[in-house]
């Protein structure tokens, strides 16, 4: 029999052709469910491979942990599952929620009538899947940010430190004769960035030569006015999205500028656009980024929470006690709403004091005004 040519991709008539005998029904019906969902995915919604790849993965281990499949599936093995999470892998509010999100939407394309996964289950195994995950046995999304508590901006010290101690290391590589002097180099002129521009590790690694420009309003700093942002955080369904950054910390472009003059071209091959290269000739990961820091972190005796992500966040916090614009703040580290900008800005004690003056020696002064006669 033809199959019909209105049907969506995903659909269970697509996956499962008519009249086909199935060996294990069982396991052939979930394999076809996942791939249907893959596709819904890929084509209706058009996400990344990666972001499918990962919540496949996630109902995977649901089907192995409740040895179920997903027509028997009920509300209380999403409370057990839950519950295994929570006590067992002390898992974070943010991930649970990914997890059961996951689960969620392939039960709602589960259930959804244009997919006739329902009747096909009816059909074949005489019952049919429903939707498991509800407000009541979830967790709940109830702030903007939710990075550990331990997360924070990095103090002005705390940077100046950090960049010393990678510098150092860069020199100690040096005098001792050591091979691992140029990456020093690199990783210390990478953390220099994240931090003087206000980027996501993703976004650094990501970093093409090219992508820097001058900026007219400020000829003294040359190609490096700003900076040209193209694997910004992406939104649901959405590419990577592109800013431009303009370039506010002078000292931070002289040492980019050094190391792609200096430092760069010893790295090759010379046709690789990326700004960050292993000795072996690939570009720099994230997570490469991440253990450095986190080494530098350690060896410094700084707080364990604290990530490269914590670099950009210093930038806003410094970038507004310096009396920058808002509005110029959250231009430059691309956030839609001000409300985000505001959750990153951790202000210190001494800014906070600064202000409270101010304001105190302003009512003071209108206080004064008025009891004159």
């Amino acid at each position: 029999m033809g199959v019909r040519e209105d049907l969506p991709p995903g659909s269970a008539r697509l996956e499962l052709r008519e009249g086909v005998l199935l060996l294990r029904p069982e396991d052939a019906v979930l394999d076809a469910m996942v791939a249907g969902w893959e596709k819904q995915q890929r084509g209706g919604r058009r996400l990344q491979q990666e972001t499918v790849d990962n919540r496949k993965n996630v109902v995977r281990r649901f089907v192995e942990f409740t040895n179920e499949y997903p027509w028997r599936w009920s509300a209380a093995h999403m409370d057990e599952w839950t519950a295994q999470m929570v006590m067992e892998q002390a898992l974070a509010e943010s991930t649970l929620r990914n997890y059961q999100g996951a689960i969620r939407m392939f039960c709602d394309y589960l259930t959804s009538p244009y997919y006739r996964w329902a009747e096909e289950c009816e059909a074949r195994f005489g019952t049919h899947p429903t939707q498991i995950v509800h407000e009541w046995n979830t967790v709940a999304h109830l702030v903007d940010y939710e990075g550990g508590p331990g997360r924070r901006p990095l103090t002005r010290e705390e940077c100046q430190a950090l960049f010393d101690y990678a510098d150092e290391q860069v020199e100690r590589a040096v005098r001792l004769g050591r091979k691992g002097a140029l990456t020093a180099y690199r990783d210390s002129t990478a953390l220099k960035l994240i931090y003087g521009w206000g980027l996501r590790v993703t976004e650094a690694s990501k970093l093409d030569r090219p992508d820097w420009y001058r900026n007219p309003k400020a000829p003294e700093l040359g190609k490096f006015g700003m900076l040209n942002v193209r694997w910004g955080k992406r939104s649901k369904g959405s590419p990577p999205k592109r800013r431009m950054v303009a370039s506010v910390m002078p000292w931070a472009v002289e040492a980019v500028e050094d190391y792609l003059v200096n430092i760069r071209p010893r790295f090759g091959p010379s046709e690789h656009p990326a700004m960050w290269l292993t000795e072996r000739g690939s570009r720099l990961r994230p997570r490469e980024i991440e253990e450095r820091f986190a080494s530098y972190r350690d060896a410094l005796g700084m707080d364990g929470d604290l990530v490269p992500h914590c670099l950009r966040h210093s930038y806003v916090t410094h970038l507004i006690e310096d009396g920058a614009d808002p509005k110029f703040v959250q231009e430059q580290v691309g956030h839609k709403f001000a409300s985000t900008t505001g959750i990153y800005t951790g202000v210190s004690g001494d800014f906070m004091n600064t202000m409270l003056r101010q304001h105190l020696d302003r009512g003071l002064a209108t206080d004064a005004k008025e009891e004159r006669p």
